[in-house]
């Protein structure tokens, strides 16, 4: 299992996402949610962007609770070489 330390917006509803092993990987959230439920608030810019992660659960959250298994994340996501993160 690996949990997600860091995110950065990546465009539209994609997340660049820095894992516990280092790697960073490109994850467009709108390919794994049909955002109802408690995913439709995601489809507003604006409250798409309040994502962060919980350390706790080693994944990321928005305000009203909404998360995704960091292992979906991790196994969906591009990896890329430029990890775009804030040194």
């Amino acid at each position: 299992m690996r949990d997600v330390t860091q995110v950065e917006l990546a465009g539209g509803h994609r997340l660049r996402l820095r894992f516990d092993n280092g790697e960073v990987r490109v994850v467009d959230i709108s390919q794994l949610t049909p955002f109802d439920g408690v995913f439709e608030p995601l489809r507003d810019p604006a409250y798409f962007a309040q994502v962060r992660v919980e350390p706790g659960l080693g994944t990321i959250v928005w305000p009203n609770g909404a998360d995704l298994c960091p292992d979906v994340l991790y196994a969906n996501g591009d990896r890329v070489q430029q990890s775009g993160f804030a040194a």
